[in-house]
């Protein structure tokens, strides 16, 4: 019995064995054989313009802002716009009672008249005595009186009719008007106030279109940046900035540098750099901090690689390309700035060869593979 089970356990055994192993020949060839090779998706690398960028942080600044002010003191009887909206330059905003100046005027006029009539008087009275000098029957002396009297009354009306075009702007200022085209924003007052020059801003207008956008430089980046463009030939007015929004996507409109500060910041070591921007849909408002590009010189062909392509070891960077019978080979490159989601590959690759962008992971040196095209993002 107990050779009988070992026998039966010897038989068990060797057929296990030749089953694993007749498993282990044809299941691997099967196995390898229908194995679909690894998808990637690759970039054709052809030779694009390129001009080279320099990337700030940057804040926009409004073009024009007016901070709206009482100059005379009073009830605030009307406002006349909605918090907002655009006005134009002329537009009436706010209405001070204008009664009690108007009455003040009413009085100075009056003053006028009396400080004429007065005048009139005092010319009558010296022509008189006048008159009267050339037969001796008056003094010399009260004849000097009555010029004086009448350059006294002439006075007057100067007087009169300086104080009457003061009461004249009192009056106006009444009616505070939008001194430039622009938006307004909250008013801090409402109707039935009582306001004046120390109640502070009544509300501020920003002319948004066009539009400034500051930055600050370091005085080697401006110096590098300069020196740049004249060696390329180029103007360094002529300079063409771009922006980066909030939410990552490229404003719409290009802007010029239209201003470099004549000082340096002692406490950053900057210079401040405006840039103008137009602004006709009003995405750019002030205050807001924004991505500035700055681009300089003529654009130049180069070989732009997805930053995703990329990868380093202990030797350098290297990339996955695909070779005439799809399969992956290594290729070492030397990169230069960055654009965007790509980089500038200096050396290492060429026009017309593919680049493993996505997928990388999945693949090794010398293995086949099924290769798709890289569609580029929007933004880039």
């Amino acid at each position: 019995m107990r050779w009988q089970r070992r026998s039966r356990i010897a038989v068990f055994t060797g057929w296990s064995i030749l089953v694993l192993a007749g498993c282990g020949n044809g299941g691997s060839g099967i196995e390898a054989g229908s194995a679909p090779a690894p998808a990637v998706t690759v970039a054709l690398l052809e030779p694009e313009p390129v001009t080279e960028t320099q990337e700030f942080v940057g804040r926009v600044v409004a073009a024009e802002r007016v901070e709206l002010i009482a100059r005379v003191p009073g009830f605030l009887r009307e406002r006349d716009f909605i918090e907002g909206q655009k006005v134009s330059a002329g537009d009436r905003l706010f209405l001070i009672e204008p009664e009690p100046y108007q009455a003040v005027l009413a009085q100075r006029a009056a003053d006028v008249d009396r400080a004429r009539a007065e005048f009139g008087n005092a010319q009558s009275q010296l022509r008189r005595g006048e008159e009267l000098l050339k037969s001796n029957d008056i003094p010399r002396a009260r004849v000097d009186e009555l010029r004086a009297a009448e350059s006294v009354a002439k006075a007057g009306i100067a007087q009169a009719e300086a104080a009457l075009q003061a009461a004249q702007l009192n009056l106006d200022y009444t009616e505070i008007r939008a001194p430039i085209d622009g938006s307004i924003g909250l008013s801090r007052f409402s109707i039935g106030n009582l306001v004046g020059p120390e109640s502070g801003v009544l509300a501020t207008m920003v002319q948004q279109d066009p539009i400034y956008v500051q930055f600050p430089l370091t005085q080697r980046d401006l110096l590098a940046q300069r020196r740049q463009v004249q060696e390329r030939g180029g103007d360094p007015a002529a300079v063409v900035v771009h922006l980066r929004l909030a939410d990552g996507a490229r404003y719409e409109q290009d802007g010029q540098i239209d201003f470099v500060d004549v000082t340096v910041d002692p406490g950053t070591d900057t210079v401040l750099v405006r840039s103008l921007f137009p602004n006709p849909r009003n995405l750019l408002l002030a205050g807001q901090y924004v991505g500035v590009e700055v681009e300089s010189g003529e654009p130049e062909m180069a070989l732009l690689l997805p930053q995703s392509a990329l990868q380093i070891d202990q030797t350098g960077f290297f990339v996955l390309v695909l070779d005439d019978e799809e399969r992956v080979q290594v290729r070492r490159v030397a990169t230069g700035p960055m654009m965007g989601a790509r980089i500038v590959v200096q050396t290492g690759l060429g026009a017309g060869d593919r680049v493993v962008v996505e997928g990388v992971q999945k693949v090794r040196p010398g293995q086949a593979v099924t290769a798709a095209p890289w569609q580029p993002p929007v933004r880039d």
